[in-house]
């Protein structure tokens, strides 16, 4: 009997990875085998036929330099911060060519010669003939975080809702890695988000969902299958919503 493939809930997502999800094991930097493992999640993604752009952070690149950036002035740590979600997106797009999934990566800063630069029209037109777009440099602007980025391109492109990827499977009412009786939210609304600062996004992403009437749902990448199962509609992880 041949299996039916579940109907998908949502035809376009945008997808937030932190820099931490391509770094597996190691203490920074980008580990081969999560990346190409991060891929194949993605791929199947592809395969049932979403459009996919992701937003992905500098967090695992950033934090071996962070030492020397103690003291600098903010901006151009920012820049730094920004440069490194280039090279993650890279990274990112060479394990997805590889696993045969066509990809574009655009950066909110000029780099010509190695990406293009962001097009909100060129974004929308890879999507639609079934590339996956990564969005790197964040919104090109210091002061803002891949998180504002995340949720800003997602409206830009008329997504339908924002997958943010964490280490925990969903957002709960305090840090489930120090306290064994946290508990955790199946929904949670934007003002209840920011009143409790529950830390799973920043304060200006939430606002801005919230403004855009922009879905999030927070869950856990590691757990295999997951990216999946939220597009074919499965209750995963924690949605955040009005």
């Amino acid at each position: 009997m041949i299996a039916v493939p579940k109907p998908l809930k949502y035809r376009r997502v945008l997808l937030k990875l932190s820099g931490e999800a391509l770094m597996g094991a190691d203490t920074y930097g980008v580990n081969r085998a999560a990346t190409e493992r991060m891929a194949q999640e993605l791929k199947s993604a592809v395969e049932s036929n979403v459009q996919l752009a992701v937003v992905v952070g500098g967090g695992n690149i950033f934090r071996g330099v962070a030492p020397a950036a103690d003291g600098m002035d903010r901006a151009s740590a920012d820049y730094i911060g920004m440069l490194a979600t280039v090279m993650n997106a890279l990274a990112l797009q060479d394990a997805l060519e590889r696993a045969g999934v066509g990809v574009r990566v655009q950066s909110a800063i000029k780099i010509d010669q190695v990406v293009e630069s962001y097009v909100r029209r060129r974004a929308i037109r890879h999507l639609d003939e079934g590339r996956v777009v990564i969005f790197a440099a964040g919104t090109g602007n210091p002061f803002f975080t891949t998180d504002t980025a995340a949720t800003l391109r997602a409206a830009e492109i008329g997504a339908e809702i924002v997958l943010k990827a964490t280490k925990v499977d969903g957002v709960y009412d305090r840090d489930p890695l120090r306290h064994a009786d946290a508990k955790r939210f199946d929904v949670i609304s934007y003002n209840q988000a920011l009143a409790d600062r529950v830390g799973v996004m920043d304060a200006t992403a939430i606002a801005l969902c919230r403004d855009q009437k922009l879905p999030v749902r927070v869950f856990n990448m590691s757990k295999a299958g997951s990216l999946l199962r939220i597009l074919q509609g499965e209750p995963e992880g924690t949605l955040m919503t009005g």
